[in-house]
């Protein structure tokens, strides 16, 4: 008996094709390529830009007037934080103090500027019953403590009879530390002037005007 064979066509290799410039996955190949070389280019520009910001040229306190002669100019590095500081490629502020103490040679924060306005401290003369210590200087921390009289008894934090120290008040900023007459001074007998909150304002001043001593203590580290 004869047995026929059946002929099927042999199958054929599929070739890839060489992709064309109209290929859509070429094209965003190509995109994904041209961004990120735009993209890179772009951090690494930022990155390197600089900016004229304002830089304290001596220590200054809240209350202090904010001028050009109080101020230098520096070109610095600061990427997208720019806008966190007093630009100087812009006009000072009119009539601006400053809020908070800024310490010399530091970047002036834009938030610590502002109108006088917007203070809530007053400057209180404070006269040293002692040798002052070597940290009290404009801009630095200092307690605000209180000593009665030994029987006392118009002070409301001392029993009659007792002169127990209290505290006025924590974390103050000093505005200067003045002389007899008013200068700065080395020696002699000396006044810091201390930058007290309004609430604490009271309290002070009775201190103050009160029989005792109002001691000048500054905050280690401050």
């Amino acid at each position: 008996m004869d047995t026929s064979v059946l002929d099927l066509p042999a199958p054929t290799a599929a070739r890839l094709r060489r992709p064309g410039w109209r290929d859509p996955r070429l094209l965003v190949g190509i995109a994904l390529i041209a961004a990120s070389v735009v993209l890179g280019s772009w951090v690494v520009t930022t990155s390197q830009r600089t900016v004229p910001v304002y830089v304290a040229r001596d220590v200054l306190v809240p209350g202090t007037s904010l001028t050009s002669a109080a101020l230098v100019v520096a070109d610095v590095r600061l990427a997208d934080r720019a806008d966190g500081y007093l630009r100087a490629d812009a006009p000072l502020p009119e009539a601006a103090v400053v809020l908070r103490a800024v310490g010399a040679g530091e970047l002036v924060p834009a938030a610590a500027v502002g109108r006088a306005d917007e203070l809530d401290v007053r400057a209180v003369p404070v006269p040293l019953s002692g040798p002052a210590s070597s940290g009290l200087v404009a801009g630095a921390r200092v307690d605000l403590w209180f000593t009665p009289e030994s029987g006392d008894a118009t002070d409301r934090g001392a029993a009659p009879g007792e002169a127990t120290p209290r505290e006025l008040a924590a974390a103050l900023t000093v505005a200067e530390v003045s002389g007899a007459d008013g200068a700065f001074a080395s020696g002699g007998t000396r006044t810091v002037h201390v930058l007290v909150p309004v609430d604490d304002l009271p309290d002070v001043l009775g201190a103050l005007a009160g029989n005792g001593t109002v001691d000048v203590v500054p905050v280690p580290g401050a």
